[in-house]
């Protein structure tokens, strides 16, 4: 058991991702961000499996083939993809429901202080979206939440973190870039056009 150890770890990334949704003026969400992480059930496993390279929620789920500190944290923190799978209807299997935006943004963010929190001062404009594209395969994301992600964190990667940060405040959060999937795309491209 590593208590301090990983008191620390999920206490630096909050603090991280509370001050990422400030300079976005998204204020409660990140008073609010990864709360449920204190909460006995996601964090004395979090303690016990801690090694401060990864999520202890890996380990767990390497032991016993789930995590229930992971069921229970995707089960209350909207900004987790998982919180928004369903089924789709019509006998259709479950998929990613579109995510209201400011949700996205703050996974954003979340994927972003994830990443400086665990690989410290290897972190790169780039580490997030290249941690994403390793994933993208099996997460089930709706097309436009998909899209509205990647654009981002392709933005992060070309254009750094003050530039994407302050576009994302003045344009996604309100409602001036276009939340559809073919839009979105030709966005991401023009990105690498203009670099």
């Amino acid at each position: 058991m590593n208590i301090w150890g990983h008191f620390k770890t999920i206490t630096a990334h909050k603090l991280m991702v509370m001050k990422g949704c400030f300079r976005l003026g998204m204020y409660k969400q990140g008073l609010l961000h990864d709360m449920s992480k204190y909460k006995p059930v996601e964090f004395f496993p979090g303690c016990k499996y801690y090694v401060g390279t990864m999520s202890p929620n890996n380990l767990e789920r390497a032991e016993k083939g789930y995590s229930l500190a992971w069921l229970h944290h995707k089960g209350r923190n909207k900004h987790h993809l998982e919180y928004w799978i369903d089924y789709a209807g019509g006998g259709r299997p479950m998929t990613g429901m579109k995510m209201p935006v400011k949700y996205v943004v703050e996974m954003f963010v979340d994927r972003v202080c994830a990443c400086k929190n665990y690989q410290k001062d290897a972190y790169t404009d780039a580490s997030a979206f290249i941690y994403y594209d390793n994933s993208k395969h099996r997460l089930l994301l709706h097309d436009d939440t998909r899209a509205l992600l990647e654009y981002m964190l392709v933005m992060l990667q070309v254009r750094g973190e003050k530039e994407t940060f302050s576009y994302i405040r003045h344009n996604v959060l309100k409602g001036k870039v276009p939340y559809e999937k073919d839009k979105l795309i030709e966005l991401k491209d023009a990105l690498h056009v203009s670099v």
